[in-house]
């Protein structure tokens, strides 16, 4: 029978119990260990049969062993991240330690980069794989106990306080929910979603603890509701001993289970107890089985890596489970105030190998009165609540080589500016980037507010000037100079360099280049509508202006106006349909662009994209880019993946006809 062969990294006790369950596993076997330490590596290697030339001295090294055909992450949290992307770009299948990332936006990358590879991840919460968790499911399914209401789950034990370990060290993100805390998550969101197979995400997580001396949970008490109605509650702590129990409590009775999390750990039997109760007596399932607890993750894992599936399958952690267990973990510690340092704004880490090789560069423009370059594809940023969220994304923007970015005195409540602003000074690039500043934005658009406004959003962004200032809205109740004039104050003090309009209409535009032009001021240079293959039917917003009509593109391609569109992607009108359906009711694209016009549209980026080996999604893009006037294109990515499905547009080049059939010109 073939057998996956293993590489492991770092040598702790918990890679061992992984190699013991290895030895006992029938698809797998150990082939490798990494440590940089000599002693543990050897010590390691010796225990469990490594070859000598098999014991590398670095992960690179590792990963680059063309034998070793899986990887197994054991190295403290804040490692976890990088080893897997390094891991996943080297093509190894991967098993990380739980948690997989200091955060959802860390998880969110490495699962995207998973799939681009095609290779098979899994965050390893081993406890799932234990036969009594495939058990609890059935019992709760088979419906003896009645509807499901409430589940009770804890995880906590007593730590000696020791401010360099792992359990209570900041600098290596320590404290209950991310050590432990993700089991009594994971129990929950699972049981939440037995009805759909899934792991159910909470609509609501409140929670309460106590940070201690090194400003990391100690203990931590949380509640979580579902929408089906089901409650929880959550527990953890390397600092008390609260015990270790899954309690559900159903319409007829309730199931608990005696020893969830580590039945069997160090050494075989496994055995575990399911004590279900209704009608006042207790039922005592008893399983049994003499293999080590990480038999049976290993075994799992193995054996779907060689059948080729690419991630682990219910009631087992899947990689929307990681995703959706990181984001419960973030809200929880948001609850109790814990930021980890991988989160401070000052210290906000970066991740490499979040982007495939091979993409495009972002390629530049030059425009007049601009002192850089500026990138064709522009990076809005009026979605990253937090500088972690931010950094992942925008990381990965600079590797790719985008430098211009996109915000917003309103975005987030003045938030998104603000985190912005904090990643600039975190990397040091305040001189490197542009900055698309848009300010008086209604029910504040005046031109007296332009100042005020600017004031507050260069001193969140950490920068002297606006390169590109737009109004964000237009008011006509205002005499366009006005506004022209308030501008040009700005520009003679330094503060703002050539500016424009966000959904003004072409002929206001025109009387304020006019106003400008005959008093010898600065002109606008800059629209900044909507503009995108598929037409905006309904407005996204109230106050939004289109710039895909017959009336407007002829105007711009007479008068050569900077064109800076937003939704430049529709939403995601041209993703493949099961992509679609995935998307938020509030931002689904069918709202704002579904129509007949614009499934011909669709359909003709469709049948373009196959001829040109892109996606539709990539056609799209480019008829913004392709414009016969200066065409730029505002795009939200929400993580790296995002980023590197836009980018192969950048290689598609339309001729003018092209442009015109699909724009129903023809």
């Amino acid at each position: 029978m073939p057998k996956v062969q293993w590489g492991i990294i770092g040598p702790g006790d918990i890679a061992a119990n992984f190699a013991q369950g290895l030895a006992e596993c029938e698809s797998g076997s150990l082939l490798a260990i990494a440590s940089r330490t000599p002693a543990r590596r050897e010590s390691f290697g010796d225990r469990f049969g490594v070859a000598p030339g098999k014991r590398y001295d670095s992960y690179e090294a590792l990963c680059a062993d063309p034998e070793v055909g899986a990887v197994h992450i054991a190295t403290p949290h804040p490692f976890h991240a990088e080893q897997a992307l390094m891991a996943i770009r080297a093509g190894k299948h991967v098993s990380v330690e739980k948690p997989m990332a200091l955060n959802e936006a860390e998880a969110t990358a490495i699962v995207e980069a998973a799939r681009e590879a095609g290779v098979f991840f899994r965050e390893a919460y081993m406890y799932l794989h234990h036969p009594q968790i495939a058990r609890m499911v059935e019992i709760l399914r088979e419906g003896r106990l009645g509807a499901i209401q409430h589940v009770k789950a804890v995880f906590g034990f007593s730590a000696g306080f020791d401010p360099q370990s792992r359990l209570y060290s900041r600098e290596l993100a320590g404290g209950g929910i991310l050590d432990v805390g993700g089991y009594p998550v994971s129990a929950a969101r699972l049981i939440a979603g037995i009805g759909d197979g899934v792991f159910a995400d909470p609509v609501e997580v409140k929670g309460v603890g106590h940070l201690g001396r090194t400003n990391v949970d100690e203990v931590a008490f949380g509640l979580l509701k579902f929408a089906n109605g089901i409650t929880a509650e959550i527990s953890c702590a390397v600092a008390r001993n609260l015990g270790e129990t899954v309690e559900v409590f159903c319409e007829n009775g309730s199931l608990r289970l005696a020893n969830p999390w580590v039945p069997g750990r160090n050494a075989g039997p496994s055995d575990s107890e399911i004590h279900v109760t209704t009608g006042g007596q207790t039922e005592i399932i008893r399983l049994e089985d003499e293999r080590i607890l990480f038999a049976f993750e290993a075994e799992d894992a193995s054996r779907a890596i060689l059948a080729g599936e690419t991630e682990a399958t219910f009631p087992a952690m899947d990689t929307r489970g990681s995703i959706g267990n990181a984001r419960v973990q973030d809200a929880w510690r948001r609850e109790l105030g814990y930021v980890t340092f991988a989160e401070d704004p000052a210290t906000v880490r970066r991740l490499v190998n979040v982007l495939p090789s091979g993409l495009p560069q972002v390629s530049t423009v030059k425009l007049e009165g601009v002192e850089k370059p500026v990138n064709r594809l522009i990076m809005g940023c009026d979605n990253r609540d937090t500088a972690a969220e931010g950094a992942v994304v925008w990381d990965a923007w600079m590797e790719a080589g985008g430098r211009t970015f996109d915000t917003a005195f309103v975005y987030g409540g003045g938030r998104h500016e603000a985190v912005l602003g904090d990643w600039i000074r975190s990397r040091g690039v305040a001189d490197d980037v542009t900055v698309i500043v848009k300010g008086v934005h209604s029910p504040y658009c005046f031109p007296d507010v332009i100042s005020a406004q600017l004031d507050i959003s260069l001193d969140r962004l950490g920068l002297e000037k606006a390169p590109i200032y737009i109004m964000h809205r237009d008011n006509p109740d205002v005499p366009v100079g006005e506004f022209v004039e308030a501008v040009a104050r700005e520009r003679d003090a330094g503060r703002i360099g050539i500016w424009g309009g966000s959904n003004w209409s072409v002929e206001r535009f025109a009387e304020a280049v006019e106003y400008a032009n005959e008093r010898g001021l600065e002109p606008p240079r800059v629209l900044n509508n909507n503009l995108s293959l598929a037409v905006m039917v309904k407005p996204v917003w109230d106050g939004c202006v289109t710039s895909n009509s017959p009336g407007t593109l002829g105007w711009m391609r007479e008068n050569g106006i900077i064109h800076i569109s937003w939704s430049s992607q529709a939403r995601g009108y041209f993703l493949p349909r099961e992509l679609r359906d995935r998307l938020p009711v509030d931002t689904n694209p069918e709202t704002c662009f579904g129509g007949p016009k614009n499934e011909e549209r669709r359909r003709r980026a469709e049948t373009l994209a196959q001829e040109l080996g892109v996606t539709p999604h990539n056609v799209a893009t480019a008829w913004v880019l392709s414009q016969s006037f200066p065409s730029l294109a505002l795009i939200g990515p929400r993580s790296p993946g995002e980023i590197a499905t836009t980018l192969p547009a950048l290689g598609v080049k339309l001729s003018p006809e092209q442009v015109a059939w699909l724009n129903l010109e023809d």
